[in-house]
């Protein structure tokens, strides 16, 4: 942090916006992962209408992240002082995540 004479000090936020987009792309590398395995998953062997219907699903989900992953990064990059993430934001991109792994895990048992 600097101080200005008789001002508030000014924040630096150094290399941290690089590195939150950066994390954002990799977990959302991570989901893609998760989704392919799942797909992998439901699709080999024996073809059952629960497994693709949960895989469809898994990849409804993959899609939701990616999406607000992408809006994220997007806000990151656009300016050196961003907004913060917007609680709703927050909430569904938790929501997405758990129920990708929850969707993952059904498929493995």
């Amino acid at each position: 942090m600097t101080t200005v004479a008789g001002a508030e000090p000014v924040r630096d936020p150094g290399l941290q916006p690089e590195r939150t987009r950066l994390a954002w792309r990799r977990t959302t590398l991570a989901g893609t992962v998760a989704a392919v395995l799942a797909a992998k998953t439901a699709l080999h062997g024996r073809l059952s209408v629960v497994g693709v219907v949960v895989c469809a699903l898994c990849f409804g989900l993959w899609l939701g992240f990616l999406a607000l992953a992408h809006r994220r990064i997007r806000v990151l990059a656009s300016s050196a002082e961003p907004a913060a993430l917007a609680p709703r934001h927050a909430a569904a991109t938790v929501l997405l995540t758990v129920a990708l792994a929850v969707c993952g895990a059904a498929l493995v048992l």
